[in-house]
């Protein structure tokens, strides 16, 4: 019989941590720490590591003092070595690699990569697996972390969003090399996709691409995390009015993905999303994906609050347009 190569779907495993420059690095500290509840884990250099509580995996979120906000690199854990070379491959074949790297704290041999608007992204198999200090840890033997009743008190690290100048080739690009599949998507009446949203497992999205007005490259939109319940959503709006955290919009639902959310900023300027997708998780091997007209976009969000315009212009690092 013919030998077969493997499917690309699911030979990444997850999205696994992201790096957000911030030009104030004790405020935006301080806002992760005591506002959204992440445990410090560890320091480098300008960086500190961050983990939420269930994450099984040393750090979430590498925050990095910088001169501007903005995005650094976003890693991905692959689902096995043999994965991550064909991965690896599947991207130098687009001409997209930048190479092999020692893995940053936590993590084995790294391969460094590009998306096409040059957002810097690495893919991993080798990783180091959270041993709680004494203080930390949990009560039950399945959860990586004793919960640390702080703040937010977020879960997880959700998704990662982009602005770029083409949504739909960079969209393509994480389906075509990292065998990720479009859930949803926006298309606007004069045929161009704005936006998709793309996934790698049973979680309805993991990365992002949304039109950048600017048409500037590499920049953020927002990154999110998740919570146990819609709830937690309308307590964290009641912990930031305490803290003077700058709420953007919501809470509110969104149509697309159903996600109920509340967008911040945090002191550096980077918009962070507290979420809750509720329980949806897609299990369907032929999804087809979803997708919005232009028209339909208009009427807003899910209980048709209009979304507000800084939604549409603020990105960073800030850029002049």
């Amino acid at each position: 019989m013919p030998h077969l190569e493997p499917s690309p779907r699911h030979e990444i495993a997850h999205l696994g941590h992201v790096e957000l420059f911030t030009p104030e690095p004790e405020k935006s500290l301080e806002f992760f720490v005591d506002v959204l509840g992440l445990t410090e884990n560890g320091s480098r250099g300008d960086s500190v590591y961050l983990r939420t509580w269930d994450d099984y995996e040393h750090h979430s979120v590498k925050l990095t003092a910088a001169k501007t906000s903005g995005v650094g690199r976003t890693a991905m854990r692959a689902s096995s070595e043999a994965a991550l070379k064909r991965r690896v491959a599947a991207i130098e074949e687009r001409g997209l690699g930048v190479g092999w790297a020692d893995g940053d704290t936590g993590i084995g041999p790294t391969y460094v990569f590009r998306d096409p608007d040059g957002h810097e992204m690495e893919i991993y198999w080798e990783t180091e697996k959270y041993d709680p200090p004494e203080h930390l840890r949990p009560s039950l033997k399945n959860q990586a972390q004793a919960y640390p009743a702080r703040g937010v008190c977020v879960r997880r690290l959700d998704h990662v969003n982009y602005l770029a100048q083409d949504a739909a080739a960079n969209g393509g690009f994480i389906c075509d090399a990292l065998g990720g599949r479009v859930t949803e998507q926006i298309r606007l009446d004069s045929g161009v996709i704005s936006g998709q949203w793309t996934h790698f497992a049973q979680k309805s999205y993991d990365l992002v691409y949304t039109n950048d007005w600017t048409r500037s490259s590499g920049r953020l939109h927002h990154i999110a995390f998740a919570t146990d319940t819609r709830e937690d959503i309308l307590r964290a709006a009641d912990i930031a009015l305490d803290k003077g955290v700058f709420i953007e919009t919501g809470p509110h639902k969104h149509a697309i993905q159903q996600t109920f959310f509340l967008y911040v900023y945090e002191p550096g300027g980077n918009r962070i999303e507290l979420c809750n997708p509720t329980a949806r998780l897609i299990f369907a091997p032929d999804w087809e994906p979803v997708t919005w007209t232009e028209a339909e976009r208009a009427k807003g969000q899910a209980w048709g609050l209009k979304t507000i315009e800084s939604f549409h212009t603020h990105g960073t690092p800030p850029v002049e347009a």
